[in-house]
């Protein structure tokens, strides 16, 4: 984008805002940095500023980082969401950029990534911490290796699978399918082969990782 880029800092400690929004403005490309300490306060911030961009921590009270980039994005459609938190591990960066977010980087990487995290997204990029974005590569490879080997069930051995990722045992997925014991456990060392598992606990989270326990259950 050209011009200066307006930014709506969300995070809960004073002294942590001041921190980069100071750094923030050293960069020439940054025009205004609002303040809010909380996501209720950030969605009226927004709707009356319309920054370009909201840097957005996790960890809040009240509504919480990502009920709050939910909220703005249900809102303002167009809404560019940095999330800038304490937390490293996967399932808080995929959670976030489900919910919305453009990118992701901690608190602990260098103070001129930051810059570069805002400046990219609010030229229209997206922008995730190279050591995040390398980790969560070989999640979603090994995702969509699993999600490709859970496909090649049989229609039977795919009900057989949910059973048995819910806690069933084979002699009580016969009786709910109907089937014959010998059938179930053929079935269950054909869906083992497949799916690349050996015990039923490896099984379990597979199911997990993909939903299939939930779905079950619901």
């Amino acid at each position: 984008m050209s011009g200066k880029i307006n930014v709506l800092l969300v995070d809960d400690h004073a002294v942590v805002r001041t921190g980069y929004k100071t750094y923030l403005l050293l960069s020439d490309r940054i025009g205004e940095v609002f303040e809010a300490d909380r996501g209720e306060t950030a969605a009226q911030l927004y709707a009356k500023c319309l920054p370009d961009i909201v840097v957005m921590d996790l960890s809040m009270p009240g509504l919480g980082g990502l009920e709050s980039i939910r909220r703005l994005l249900s809102r303002h459609a167009d809404c560019k969401v940095l999330v800038f938190s304490i937390y490293s591990e996967l399932v808080y960066v995929t959670r976030a950029i489900k919910a919305g977010a453009r990118g992701y980087i901690t608190k602990g990487s260098a103070p001129e990534t930051l810059v570069m995290a805002v400046c990219t997204i609010a030229d229209g990029g997206t922008y995730v911490e190279p050591e995040l974005a390398q980790q969560l590569a070989i999640t979603s490879a090994v995702e969509l290796d699993e999600t490709a080997r859970i496909k090649s069930l049989s229609p039977r051995e795919f009900d057989i699978f949910c059973l048995l990722a819910t806690g069933a045992t084979t002699r009580e997925a016969s009786k709910s399918l109907c089937l014959s014991y010998k059938t179930v456990c053929n079935h269950t060392t054909s869906i083992k082969d497949k799916l690349g598992v050996k015990t039923m606990s490896e099984l379990a989270l597979m199911a997990s990782r993909h939903g299939i326990t939930q779905a079950v259950g619901s």
